[in-house]
C-alpha cells in the first residue's frame, strides 16, 4: 500500500517563529498571536485541510547570544514575546473535532506531577487529541530565570528526562484502572477505591508518593514527540518517542538520519513502524510556478536573514556576530543543540553562507512552485528518505496555510498520497491505526503497581 503523507502545521505562540522578519509583511497577521480567535480560526483552517495536527513549539528563556544582547531578538520578534502554548489548546479543541495538538513543554523547569496532571486534563478535554513534544532546553538564559548560572551537562539532562517520564508513566498508566469510575448515584460510589493506586517513586532526581488526581484519560499517555539527535538524545527518542522530529538540508542527510533512527530502534527492540518521522519544511506555493516564484521574491523583501542568524546563535550557543561575513566559524563544544553545532566540526561555514540559507529567515528546506510541483517534490522527498511526514512552517500567516490547503493538498489527494477524510478515534489511533493506548511493550507499561499500593489498604 502506498504510504500516505502525515502533516502537521508547525507554529508557536508568538509573532516570529522560524521564518523571521515576515511579521512585517502587510498581509501577515501573526502580531495577533495574543488573540484567541487568531488560534481558533487557524485550528478550523487546519481541520479544513485535514492536517493531522498543530505542532506548537516553545522555549523557556530568550535568544541573547547574538551580539551578547537582545537587540535583534526584540526588534525582529525572534520568538519574543512568546506565550505559554498550553493555554491555547482548550479553545482550539472546542472549535474542532479531529485536529491533534502537539505541545512543546520543557521538562527541565517542571515537576512530573503537575505536568502530568495538565496533560491528562487536556487529554480529557480534547477527547484524546493531545501530544507532548518533550524537550530538555538549550538556553543559559532560561537557567538564569530559575536562579541558576548555566545549563546542566547535556547528557545529564537526558538522564533526568528519562526519570521524569518514568514518573509520569506511573501517574498516567498505573494509578487508575480503566474501570475505576462507576458514577453510581444509587450506591453513592463515584470511584471504586480498590481500583485507584498509590504511586511511590524514589529516584535520583524526583520523589513522589500518592494517588494521581486525574482518572484515566482517552489515551492515558499523550502521544510522545521528541527531536533528540545527539547520541543521548537519539537513545532517549528511540526509547520513548512515537513521533520523531528531525532536520536535514538534503535528501541524503535526511535518509542517513532515518537509517540511524532505524538502527537505534532495533537496539531498543522496537519496530520501525512504531515511530513516525517528521521533517520541518517551508513551502511557498500558488496556482502557477511563476506566481509562486513572484510570491517568494515578494516575501524575501520582508524576511530577515540576520534575525535567523540571531536564532541560530542561541541554538548553537555561539555568538556568530563575532565573525566576519566570510570567516569560517570554528567548532566550539557547547551544551546547546548538538545536532546543529556539530556542523561546524565537519563543514566550513561562514555567516554569509548561513544568511544565504536563511533566505526567508529560517533554516528548513524550502520548496517553491505550483501545487502540482510541490506535491511531486514532497512525494519524492518522502519516498527517497523513508520519512513519514512533514511539519509545515508558516511564512506569511494565515496566507501560507491557506495556499498549501488550496493548491497542494488536492494534488496530494489526487495521487492517493493524502487522506480525503479523518479516521475516527484519538490522535494516536489516527496516526498509527491502533488502539488508543501505548503498545504493551512500551516503557510506559513496565511500571505496574502492586495491588498492595491500592488506595484502600
Amino acid at each position: 500500500m502506498t504510504k500516505q503523507i502525515l502533516l502537521n502545521a508547525f507554529d508557536m505562540n508568538c509573532a516570529g517563529h522560524i521564518n523571521h522578519g515576515l511579521w512585517t509583511h502587510p498581509r501577515d497577521q501573526s502580531y495577533r498571536f495574543n488573540e484567541l480567535n487568531y488560534w481558533t480560526d487557524l485550528a478550523k483552517t487546519l481541520e479544513r485541510g485535514l492536517f493531522d495536527g498543530l505542532f506548537i513549539a516553545d522555549i523557556i528563556g530568550v535568544y541573547d547570544v547574538y551580539q551578547n544582547n537582545l537587540d535583534v531578538t526584540l526588534k525582529e520578534s525572534v520568538q519574543l514575546p512568546s506565550h505559554d502554548p498550553m493555554t491555547l489548546i482548550s479553545g482550539m479543541a472546542a472549535v474542532t473535532t479531529h485536529l491533534g495538538f502537539g505541545v512543546t513543554v520543557n521538562l527541565s523547569y517542571e515537576q512530573p506531577y503537575t505536568l502530568a496532571r495538565r496533560f491528562a486534563s487536556l487529554d480529557h478535554l480534547t477527547q484524546g487529541r493531545i501530544g507532548w513534544n518533550i524537550v530538555t532546553g538549550y538556553l543559559d538564559s532560561a537557567e538564569r530565570l530559575f536562579g541558576r548560572k548555566t545549563l546542566a551537562e547535556h547528557d545529564l539532562r537526558y538522564e533526568q528526562a528519562n526519570e521524569f517520564l518514568n514518573v509520569c508513566y506511573q501517574y498516567w498508566e498505573h494509578s487508575w484502572q480503566d474501570d475505576a469510575l462507576r458514577h453510581d448515584k444509587t450506591a453513592r460510589i463515584f470511584t471504586e477505591p480498590s481500583k485507584v493506586h498509590e504511586v511511590q517513586h524514589h529516584g535520583q532526581f524526583y520523589q513522589s508518593q500518592g494517588v494521581f488526581q486525574v482518572s484515566s484519560s482517552p489515551q492515558r499517555t499523550p502521544v510522545l514527540f521528541q527531536a533528540g539527535a545527539s547520541n543521548a538524545g537519539m537513545n532517549f527518542a528511540t526509547t520513548h518517542a512515537e513521533c520523531i522530529f528531525i532536520g536535514g538540508d538534503t535528501i541524503a542527510q535526511v535518509k542517513q538520519h532515518v537509517e540511524n533512527i532505524q538502527q537505534h530502534l532495533t537496539k531498543q527492540g522496537r519496530a520501525r513502524d512504531e515511530v513516525k518521522i517528521f521533517v520541518g519544511i517551508t513551502v511557498v506555493t500558488a496556482e502557477t510556478e511563476q506566481q509562486a516564484q513572484d510570491k517568494f521574491k515578494e516575501y524575501q523583501r520582508y524576511a530577515s536573514p540576520e534575525a535567523g542568524l540571531a536564532h541560530y546563535s542561541s541554538s548553537v550557543g555561539i555568538n556568530l556576530a563575532q565573525y566576519d561575513e566570510h570567516e569560517t566559524i570554528p567548532y566550539k563544544k557547547t551544551n546547546s543543540i548538538q545536532s546543529i553545532n556539530k556542523k561546524f566540526k565537519s563543514q566550513s561555514i561562514t555567516p554569509h553562507q548561513l544568511k544565504q540559507q536563511h533566505q526567508l529567515g529560517g533554516r528548513y528546506p524550502l520548496f517553491i512552485g505550483s501545487g502540482q510541483q510541490i506535491a511531486q517534490q514532497l512525494i519524492h522527498f518522502l519516498d527517497e528518505t523513508g520519512i513519514d511526514g512533514f511539519n509545515l512552517t508558516r511564512t506569511v500567516t494565515p496566507e501560507s496555510y491557506h495556499d498549501f490547503i488550496d493548491w497542494v493538498i488536492p494534488e496530494l489527494q489526487q495521487q492517493g498520497r493524502y487522506k480525503t477524510r479523518y479516521d475516527a478515534g484519538t490522535l494516536r489511533q489516527k496516526i498509527f491505526k491502533q488502539e488508543p493506548y501505548l503498545p504493551a511493550h512500551h516503557p510506559a507499561k513496565q511500571h505496574a503497581l502492586k495491588k498492595s499500593d491500592s488506595y484502600i489498604k
